[in-house]
């Protein structure tokens, strides 16, 4: 019988390497992994392909998706619409694959209460110094940025609670097998496997 592929959200604070872990396990767990793709209103850049990078849709397709209930979650930033698309997604689980979402708390909160069997990880570095080091690091953003950033950190962080997992980004090797392994075990939960569980109960009734 195949089983069924899980949802996983993944979020964390600008900084921690999420979309590294997010990379890593799609490259060492392709056949267990799909990364799901996000449909968005703002124009392509050069070398996005619709239905790679994004779907790309026009305001007014995006609108009529959401008065439709076409999507798990969506958000406005900066005058345009970001959203997951309902559709591939449960057809990727059908399939018997973990669909994973890179996206804000707002977004995975949305989801959680949509969908409670999706399993929602957050990603969180080993203090907040090295966050800052690491903000800086990237050498790619101005100071004010930086601080903008932290701010906003210490404002997520009111909110890992509401969160299945959180697993400390440290070394990224180590941080990949640990969500691996997590992931791995909350497919046996007995709330995820409760059609099966509910048909063996009724197959045992005949020896009672």
């Amino acid at each position: 019988m195949k089983k069924k592929g899980l949802l996983i959200v993944i979020s964390g604070f600008a900084g921690t390497g999420k979309g590294t872990l997010v990379k890593k396990l799609l490259e060492h767990y392709n056949d267990s992994y799909v990364l799901s793709i996000s449909a968005t209103t703002r124009k392509p850049r050069k070398g996005e392909e619709d239905g790679r990078e994004y779907f790309f849709k026009t305001k007014e397709e995006f609108e009529a998706m959401i008065e439709a209930g076409e999507l798990l979650e969506y958000a406005r930033f900066v005058d345009n619409y970001y959203g997951t698309p309902a559709d591939y997604v449960l057809r990727r689980m059908e399939e018997g694959r973990n669909v994973i979402l890179e996206i804000e708390i707002q977004g995975a909160l949305q989801i959680k209460k949509k969908y409670p069997d999706t399993v929602l990880i957050f990603v969180m570095p080993p203090g907040a110094d090295e966050l800052e080091r690491r903000l800086k690091g990237r050498g790619t953003e101005t100071e004010e940025v930086i601080k903008a950033r932290l701010k906003r950190a210490g404002e997520e962080a009111g909110y890992i609670d509401e969160y299945d997992y959180a697993i400390i980004n440290d070394d990224i090797d180590e941080c990949m097998e640990t969500t691996h392994r997590i992931i791995q075990a909350a497919a046996y939960t007995p709330d995820r496997g409760q059609d099966f569980i509910d048909r063996l109960k009724e197959e045992l009734k005949r020896f009672q």
